[in-house]
């Protein structure tokens, strides 16, 4: 009898082997169309009935699907499904630039549009201001949602099925300011919700401050969140309604561009 700990170390390659094969079945019907599985599995150098068990998979998830002649395959719509997401990230960045330069060169501070991953917030697009030349790149940064303008913006409006564990915590502390409390992230949630901006003053990193914004796609779901974040002494707390206005009305011309017109 085999032993089950070699079983479970085998796992691992003839996984990845069946990864590989799947993915060099899906750049063989991107070369060509309507392929049988006998051709498909003499490309691959494997049985047919590998082949057919590869295709099975990919099939039911909507990658490949059936010709009208049965026993060929060719790409399905799950492939522009895949492909829509990343164009409408693509769109994101480009239909944001203007109106992120715009805020950046009035209030002279980093923007930053960011979106939701998983559990934490990650930045796709950033430009400086004239008074942040030194200020950190952000872009590809995944930051935390509970300590974040952009973050509590995005999971203030997450669906309540996401954000309820999510508040539930734990939360990990960044600074004395930093909200870790779940029934006080909670309230601060509502009041993002409420008045259409969220803010951080220095529970990220100890003397920076930011406000962000949500972005709406065509079908009014919050797809980003634009923000914009500086010094302490320069964005202060005092300041946060009149420059959150300023960074509504960026959030709302990103909005308009990505087709919402709510």
């Amino acid at each position: 009898m085999s032993n089950p700990a070699e079983a479970r170390t085998e796992s691992g390659p003839v996984l990845v082997q069946s990864v590989d094969r799947a993915l060099s079945i899906l750049e063989i019907l991107a070369r060509r169309r309507d392929v049988g599985v006998t051709e498909i599995g003499r490309e691959l150098g494997v049985h047919k009935s590998t082949a057919f068990r590869l295709l099975a998979v990919l099939e039911n998830r909507g990658f490949v699907e059936q010709a009208e002649e049965r026993g060929s395959y060719r790409l399905g719509f799950g492939i522009v499904r895949l492909a829509g997401a990343i164009g409408a990230q693509l769109d994101l960045t480009r239909q944001s630039r203007s109106a992120c330069e715009q805020l950046a060169a009035d209030l002279g501070e980093t923007v930053n549009i960011a979106i939701f991953d998983n559990d934490r917030a990650v930045n796709v697009t950033q430009v400086l201001g004239a008074a942040s030349i030194a200020s950190q790149n952000w872009v590809g940064k995944q930051t935390p949602l509970h300590a974040t303008s952009s973050g509590k913006v995005l999971l203030a409006h997450a669906p309540t099925s996401v954000r309820a564990p999510i508040v539930a915590g734990p939360h990990e502390r960044f600074t004395e300011a930093t909200i870790t409390d779940p029934a006080e992230l909670k309230a601060e949630l509502d009041r993002v919700r409420e008045a259409g901006w969220g803010s951080t003053a220095e529970e990220y990193e100890v003397g920076l401050n930011a406000l962000a914004a949500p972005v709406r796609g065509a079908d009014g779901s919050v797809v980003a969140a634009l923000s914009i974040s500086g010094p302490a002494y320069r964005l202060a707390p005092e300041s946060f309604p009149e420059i959150a206005a300023r960074v509504v009305a960026a959030a709302g011309e990103v909005s308009s561009r990505m087709g919402y017109f709510g």
